[in-house]
């Protein structure tokens, strides 16, 4: 063990030599040593330091700092120059590090990967910060940094990551096709993905079909393409791999059924009164016609209900023992009022004059109202803008006020949306609840066409999940022979890329993985509001993953 005089702007260092057959003399020099490994500790007056390990090759000390990789420290000097200033250098050299600074310049000791002169940041710190940008973006990926305490714009991070690499492309062999939208409605991309390793390949700024065939045409090693049923993708797929299969994605062809059984279903609205007729109820088609010299406001009419209102609180007082000057002390009303709702045997004796048989704009379109709702149609906006064409001048509060009466007539609520029953068809039957289950039966018993459309649809839908495209034909035919234009117009569309639809109901290939990408680049382009460029949005999502 020898002391040795500390280094410049330092307190005294200690130099701790051990080696298997290493001397070390008063001052500090190794005198002789053979081959072996050591530890050579460096302790400052703070008591921190660096461990280094050292190793005797060829009468020549080697050490390196301990748990670095690459080294921090490298020494390779004979053993007769190794003195006891050198345990000045490891200490400046550590500092140094820290520091920022550039290392002393020495024969003895040297340190590998030194930063270059005007660098501020290290390779592992740049690498981290450009991870954190490709996570986060700029301006939350600075926050982040922030936190950890390394200062840090948002325009460098975003610097950091725009000098990353850009990504392998590899060629995958199944390729998966969708569009993603940079603005929704005016700017749209194309998201190519391996459907086997379930990753990004590549972005392509827009979606038109020379674009997809050009980057098809670079990979000469793809055999299967799946995509949805867009023009572009379908052109582009078969100039730019004219060998490979396309198959149609099957969560799109599902899709489009059910759009085509929703407008179906809205044909024959009229059948969907029908659920409200379960065991036990009867079935309202029409609307109670209004009773014979009855008030056009029996009820819901806000002078109607406050007459009701004042005649009951009257005669309470009256059969309370109260006079009727008292009481028209007390409501604050004139005599004579109190006097007319006392003599009132019923508030209806009250409604006279405008409240008697007045005739109102819409009595002469009742009679098409009535023939509207039993028809099925009981959505009074709907209503008021019919009669509207037909010279109706009046407002909507009254045609919504005439129905109310009628609504409310009907057994069980308002009748399902066609939507909902639409939904109920699309459903697998064991999985709808019971009262659903009842409701779609009496439906389907009572309109023979929504019947068919539902037989329809569940041979679909067996067809679909369990992959026997062989039968489309034979189910294209059967369609046809049943009144269903809707249907039929779905099945033009299928017959338009009847080879794509067919491939998609019989091989396991399917778009599902890239309608998850697609999902998640939305994500990316939410968390850098919409603001990030075709650039940075495509490293972003091809290094990320």
């Amino acid at each position: 063990m020898g002391e040795v005089g500390g280094a410049e702007g330092g307190g005294p260092h200690a130099v701790e030599v051990v080696l298997g057959f290493a001397q070390v003399q008063g001052e500090g020099v190794v005198e002789e040593a053979e081959a072996g490994q050591g530890l050579l500790q460096a302790v400052d007056g703070a008591g921190g330091g660096l461990e280094v390990a050292v190793e005797v090759v060829g009468g020549g000390v080697v050490g390196s700092a301990l748990g670095q990789e690459p080294p921090l420290l490298a020494l390779a000097s004979p053993v007769e120059e190794i003195g006891a200033g050198q345990d000045e250098l490891v200490a400046e050299l550590w500092q140094s590090r820290l520091q920022g600074q550039a290392p002393p310049s020495t024969t003895g000791w040297k340190e590998q990967n030194p930063p270059s002169a005007g660098v501020q940041r290290t390779d592992r710190l740049r690498s981290a910060l450009a991870e954190v940008g490709l996570t986060l973006a700029g301006r939350a990926g600075a926050r982040l940094a922030d936190v950890f305490g390394i200062s840090v714009s948002r325009s460098t991070v975003l610097r950091l990551v725009d000098a990353m690499p850009g990504p392998q492309l590899s060629a995958p062999r199944v390729v998966g096709i969708d569009e993603y939208a940079m603005r929704k409605g005016r700017v749209y991309g194309t998201v190519l993905v391996d459907v086997e390793t379930r990753r990004p390949v590549d972005l392509l700024p827009d979606r038109e079909a020379a674009t997809v065939a050009a980057w098809l045409a670079e990979c000469p090693g793809i055999e299967v393409v799946c995509r949805d049923r867009a023009p572009c993708f379908a052109e582009g797929a078969s100039t730019g791999a004219p060998t490979a299969v396309q198959v149609a994605d099957r969560f799109h062809l599902w899709r489009n059924l059910g759009e085509a059984a929703e407008r179906c279903v809205s044909r024959h609205r009229s059948c969907l009164r029908a659920p409200f007729a379960l065991p036990g109820s009867e079935s309202v088609t029409t609307p109670p016609a209004p009773e014979a010299g009855a008030s056009p406001w029996p009820t819901g009419h806000r002078f109607a209900d406050r007459t009701r209102e004042k005649h009951a609180i009257v005669h309470g007082m009256l059969g309370e023992g109260h006079s009727r000057r008292a009481i028209a002390r007390e409501l604050r009303m004139t005599y004579r009022t109190v006097q007319r709702l006392a003599d009132a045997a019923n508030p209806e004796d009250l409604f006279q004059g405008q409240w008697q048989n007045r005739r109102t704009k819409l009595d002469d379109f009742k009679p098409y109202l009535h023939e509207r709702w039993a028809e099925g149609c009981t959505n009074a906006w709907t209503l008021w803008k019919e009669i509207q064409t037909h010279g109706y001048a009046g407002g909507y509060g009254a045609v919504r006020a005439y129905l109310r009466p009628f609504r409310n007539a009907v057994p069980g609520g308002r009748p399902p949306s066609p939507r909902t029953v639409a939904g109920w068809i699309l459903t697998h039957p064991d999985a709808l609840a019971e009262n659903e289950s009842l409701k779609l039966k009496s439906v389907l018993t009572h309109c023979p066409e929504l019947d068919a459309l539902a037989r329809h649809v569940r041979s679909f839908g067996q067809m679909l999940t369990q992959l026997q495209g062989e039968r489309l034909p034979e189910w294209i035919a059967a369609v046809r022979a049943d009144d269903l234009p809707s249907l039929h117009t779905f099945i033009n569309g299928l017959e338009r890329d009847l080879a794509a639809v067919t491939a998609g109901l019989t091989l396991p290939w399917s778009s599902g993985v890239v309608e998850g990408h697609v999902n998640r680049i939305k994500m990316i382009k939410r968390q850098m509001y919409g603001r990030a460029g075709f650039k940075l949005l495509r490293k972003r999502v091809l290094l990320y993953s």
